[in-house]
């Protein structure tokens, strides 16, 4: 017992060295996720999309995820083959969709084709470079989620009993410094190269140092290995397909994967859409709307850490998560109201957005590692994150197609980056309302999850620091 004490998990300065290096990769991957983000009007402009254009393209994220089972398969990898070994694979094949995404955005392909699904047009006619960068971003969407898993996994595997709230907290908004980041530096990076496709070089070379500190981070975790090993301390099971039968029969592991899902639609999907809102809604130019946008990856910066420590040492995970759903509903039904269209407006319910950001996550990742037993995780994590991928393909596309069809309100010439061009305006009152929808569901599955544990008795409400 004594030689596990001294282990380095039980070290607080090597363990929190261990949070940092893996969330500063974290940080890296989500820039590349969402440098396209403020980038919708341009797109539209520059390469001849339409929104429903710019929502294919982003819910091509999860097109391998969803239908090639990639997440599932990523979670069995991670359970067989550790929390190093995926790691690495999952950064490489990141940077491998980010360079596919790069090449069709770079105006290496050009041309127009409808592109139909059950002789039903989803969207015509398709720019191909739309569908290629879309092929790009699923390539690098198996990589991203596969590395979230691997992250989620290793943070459980050094703080469990100890602030495990506070760290999942802390490496979650650790990579929205990144979402925030894609926020305002892809306008001014275009405008320094006269390239659209410079921030998505700047993302490479950002992922390209994210594995070089990802590999910092599993000498260390080999290290722990080794001393666990000499101690005598049992190591973890190997997935057996019985864990996924096991995994499914718990009620509560699908409540809450039924709050990931639908918390995630009305938060990722807007964040592509919301700087083009403020843009049309509240009359900012796309330069300054950009940093709009990014006060809700600052405020979950903030308030996770706060929320996580809470969930550590007080509990409350199931009332957190509560809360937070409302607060969602509460934003997109204001950012619903045309009314409502004044600056400080904007500005006021990004931040609440950024509360409810910040509540969620905190409590929702750290209570699967309560629900599910640790050697089971990776694949548990896996299966939850197959579920939210189905709505960050299909919700992102849905707005695209619904601004199309419903919300355009006319055109106007503009000059963009020197050049005039004409712009599409639409009003966003009805994807708002859909993000709205999505909000109160989550709150009925935050109430399920609630009674859940109080039958089950699974300790969401209570600590997770052991004294």
């Amino acid at each position: 017992m004594q030689k596990i004490k001294k282990s380095l998990r039980d070290s607080k300065s090597a363990r929190w060295l261990v949070l940092a290096l893996v969330s500063f990769t974290m940080m890296c991957m989500y820039y590349l996720t969402d440098a396209m983000a403020p980038l919708q009007e341009r797109l539209q402009a520059s390469l001849s999309w339409t929104a429903s254009d710019y929502g294919f393209f982003t819910s091509g994220y999860g097109w391998f995820n969803v239908f090639l089972l990639m997440l599932i398969f990523s979670g069995m990898i991670l359970d067989k083959m550790g929390v190093r070994f995926t790691g690495i694979l999952a950064i490489g094949i990141m940077l491998v969709g980010g360079f596919v995404k790069y090449w069709a955005i770079s105006g290496h392909v050009e041309g127009m084709y409808q592109l139909s699904l059950f002789s039903w047009q989803v969207i015509a006619p398709s720019a191909k470079s739309a569908v290629y960068a879309g092929f790009g971003f699923a390539i690098f969407g198996v990589g991203c989620e596969m590395f979230g898993i691997a992250a989620n996994k290793a943070v459980v595997r050094w703080f469990r009993g100890k602030e495990m709230a506070l760290a999942i907290g802390l490496n979650t908004s650790t990579g929205r410094i990144g979402t925030a980041l894609a926020m305002f530096t892809p306008i001014p990076l275009i405008k320094l190269t006269g390239e659209l496709s410079a921030p998505i070089i700047v993302s490479l070379f950002l992922l390209c140092i994210g594995l070089l500190v990802f590999v910092l981070f599993t000498f260390m975790d080999r290290q722990l290995d080794r001393e666990e090993a000499n101690a005598g301390v049992p190591a973890d099971e190997e997935f057996k397909f019985a864990d996924l039968l096991e995994i499914g029969k718990n009620r509560a592991f699908w409540y809450i994967t039924a709050l990931c899902v639908l918390f995630y639609s009305a938060v990722f999907p807007f964040i592509k859409y919301a700087t083009n809102m403020i843009v049309q809604k509240f009359g900012i130019a796309d330069s300054a709307a950009g940093y709009i946008p990014a006060l809700l990856p600052f405020s979950a910066l903030l308030l996770t850490p706060v929320f996580g420590s809470l969930f550590d040492k007080k509990g409350k995970g199931a009332t957190i998560m509560v809360v937070g759903s409302i607060l969602l509903v509460c934003v997109h039904l204001l950012f619903s109201v045309p009314s409502l269209n004044s600056f400080p407006v904007a500005i006021g319910l990004v931040m609440v957005l950024g509360v409810a950001f910040s509540m969620v996550p905190s409590a929702m990742w750290p209570s699967i590692a309560k629900i599910i037993p640790e050697n089971k995780l990776g694949t548990a994590y896996a299966m939850t994150f197959w579920v939210q991928n189905w709505g960050l393909m299909g919700v992102p596309l849905l707005i695209g197609v619904v601004l199309d069809k419903f919300c355009i309100t006319g055109t106007i010439n503009k000059l963009v980056d020197g050049k005039e061009q004409v712009i599409t305006l639409y009003n966003y009152t009805i994807p708002m309302l859909i993000f709205a929808c999505f909000g109160a569901l989550a709150i009925v599955f935050s109430f399920l999850l609630k009674v859940e544990d109080r039958k089950k008795g699974y300790g969401l409400e209570l600590p997770n620091v052991k004294k």
